[in-house]
């Protein structure tokens, strides 16, 4: 900086504590994300409602691409220029963070007590003993389907798997529309909207995740193959040339009124919402008979941490204890429908299909998905290796049980319970 910048900066710095001390006194917060999308949510909506209670703090959004974030946070981190306030991804990357001192402990920061264990699963340490940022949304996964097309073929919506195989053959058999909007060239859509998606009824969500960690149960127990063995049968009703379909494709299938049950995260809501001219509904991953107990998959997916370096912790901490609070729920969750407060206070949603989402937690036990938990820090990796199993069983080019097979040798390749 040359001398006549800093003169210039001084006189500036002297103006501006002569001109009153509010405004020398104004403290801005920088809030580091990935989700460049959620900018004029920030800048409309949320900026505005937490400086119109907290006068005196000023808070800029500056996010980063989602494919660089990850790395130029890193970045500033090490070279001491990260934001005071830092979004979260879920699990391992934010606790090596955590871990390497650059996350405050939030786990007595006021509001933290709106969110359940599960909730915050994580954001905390392994143990559970300590949380390092507050939940702000979640995604759960179902199925989204064309009302008009159910309405049309006299289908009632189904809630066992007897209902849902019963509805696709009536799909098929009338031959309007392809029964499930799903292709298996991009892996993680198999894994994701197929096996996490309905494998929670099968291993009792997180009874069965937890104790997969512990390793009490393996992946090759019946209650782990049996998710693949329900979808090795999708196969027959995919569209034609669905290997070679990728995660647009499905969504293009199902939005331009093509298929008629779309294996869906409720991230697609807004999207669809704007793409599809015909009604839309959503229904539960069905159960395996009636009265079972229902799980769903109410995936954490981002949080908000302080920078342990903030050079403004007071401030940092209000706007955290703002983001625990039932008024952030209620702004963020329904200017981006589909992604769901993680706080113990219910939101109503605005939105007909997020409020169908959401109202599955009041009848269903909640579980995030099974491998991303401390299963996928090694190599290979489970969550990577799931994908390929999962497409490789709807293809059939693996049995389900070959495929669990190798996902377990893979995990025992690196991986020992701790006793």
């Amino acid at each position: 900086m040359g001398s006549t910048t800093l003169k210039t900066l001084l006189m500036a710095t002297s103006v501006l504590a002569s001109a009153g001390f509010a405004h020398a006194a104004d403290t801005t917060l920088t809030v580091e994300s990935w989700r460049t999308d959620d900018l004029a949510i920030w800048q409309e909506k949320l900026i505005p409602a937490f400086e119109a209670k907290n006068p005196g703090i000023k808070v800029k959004f500056a996010p980063t691409p989602p494919t660089e974030y990850d790395a130029a946070l890193g970045a500033r981190f090490d070279a001491g220029s990260a934001g005071d306030i830092i979004t979260c991804r879920p699990f391992d990357k934010s606790l090596e963070q955590f871990k390497r001192g650059n996350l405050s402990s939030l786990k007595s920061l006021p509001g933290i007590e709106n969110f359940s264990p599960v909730a915050k699963a994580a954001w905390s340490t392994d143990d559970g003993s300590d949380t390092f940022c507050v939940p702000m949304a979640s995604v759960i996964h179902g199925f989204i389907y064309n009302k008009d097309a159910f309405d049309k073929l006299g289908i009632a919506v189904p809630t066992t798997e007897a209902e849902f195989f019963a509805a696709l053959d009536k799909i098929k058999k009338d031959g309007t529309y392809i029964p499930l909007a799903m292709g298996t060239k991009d892996l993680w859509e198999a894994a994701t909207m197929g096996y996490q998606n309905i494998g929670p009824n099968y291993w009792k969500g997180e009874e069965g995740r937890t104790a997969l960690i512990k390793g009490t149960q393996k992946l090759t127990d019946a209650d782990w193959v049996a998710p693949y063995k329900t979808l090795a049968k999708w196969k027959d009703y995919l569209g034609d040339g669905f290997e070679a379909q990728t995660y647009p494709d499905s969504q293009n299938l199902f939005t331009l009124g093509r298929a008629a049950i779309y294996p869906a995260g409720s991230w697609e809501i807004s999207l669809f919402n704007t793409q599809a001219q015909f009604k839309m509904g959503a229904f539960l991953p069905p159960v395996q008979k009636a009265g079972d107990t229902c799980y769903i998959s109410d995936h954490a997916d981002l949080g908000a941490a302080m920078n342990a370096k903030s050079k403004n912790p007071e401030a940092a901490k209000k706007f955290l204890s703002w983001v625990a609070s039932p008024e952030f729920a209620d702004i963020y969750a329904n200017a981006l429908p589909g992604f769901f407060s993680l706080s113990s206070t219910p939101v109503k949603m605005k939105d007909p299909l997020a409020q169908e989402f959401v109202s599955w937690r009041e009848k269903c036990k909640p579980t995030i998905r099974s491998t991303y938990q401390i299963l996928s820090r090694g190599t290979p990796n489970l969550e990577n290796e799931t994908w390929v199993e999962s497409a490789n069983v709807i293809n059939g080019t693996d049995t389900p049980e070959v495929a669990a097979k190798k996902l377990q040798d893979g995990l025992d390749s690196w991986y020992k319970p701790a006793k």
